[in-house]
């Protein structure tokens, strides 16, 4: 499929058979961000593809992928397993490196609730991620992997979603790379209210402009 957008593709992740979409930009892409969702979300987030397609007007690849299969979404213990959506998050990062030649493009993950988790620590064991922006995510779920990022770290919170923001507060404190928690004010925990949305994507583009860059000694 292709429009003045420039032109999507369906992937599937061969270990387990989950579904993706890839998206390029009109123009040669100057990064690629890979999308780990959160519990109760897919690939088909009507919030996360309006970040997307803001992120692909700027110039940006971007793959929206179900970390699970249907089968596995439906245990629900699977959702909050992020040792697992980590490992299917780097299967997806891989597969997004070896689609239509962009194996030296600057790579960037976006997650959002538990997906944020999952992004942190697969981005812990990669050497090729840049940056990372959390929609309001579970960095807490990262636990010990925090320390070892060394991505540009973005946080987004609500600032009516307390107990997110308590939690991502206490995950920035462990974080080592260069890192910043915003949190917009009036915004709940999915970011419906007039607007909020909207910041949030003028925020992680921003971030990824700015730090989803070559990674020195690649």
């Amino acid at each position: 499929m292709s429009s003045v957008k420039g032109r999507t593709e369906s992937v599937i992740l061969p270990s387990c058979g989950a579904k993706g979409l890839l998206a390029f930009p009109a123009v040669p892409p100057r990064g690629v961000v890979v999308f780990a969702h959160g519990s109760g979300s897919s690939r088909l987030s009507p919030r996360n593809a309006f970040v997307a397609d803001s992120l692909g007007r700027a110039g940006f690849a971007t793959m929206l992928f179900d970390l699970l299969t249907d089968d596995e979404a439906a245990v629900r213990a699977n959702v909050f397993d992020i040792a697992l959506l980590a490992g299917r998050l780097d299967q997806a990062a891989d597969l997004a490196r070896h689609t239509s030649d962009m194996s030296t493009l600057p790579l960037g993950f976006f997650g959002a609730s538990t997906g944020a988790a999952a992004a942190l620590v697969a981005a812990a064991a990669r050497h090729d991620v840049t940056a990372i922006v959390s929609r309001g995510g579970r960095p807490d779920l990262a636990a010990d992997a925090l320390p070892q990022v060394t991505a540009a770290t973005l946080l987004i919170v609500g600032g009516n979603d307390p107990d997110v923001l308590a939690l991502n507060q206490a995950a920035a404190a462990q974080l080592r790379c260069e890192h910043r928690l915003e949190v917009i004010a009036g915004a709940t925990h999915l970011f419906e209210e007039p607007g909020k949305l909207e910041s949030v994507v003028a925020l992680a583009r921003s971030w990824f402009l700015k730090h989803l860059v070559t990674h020195v000694g690649t």
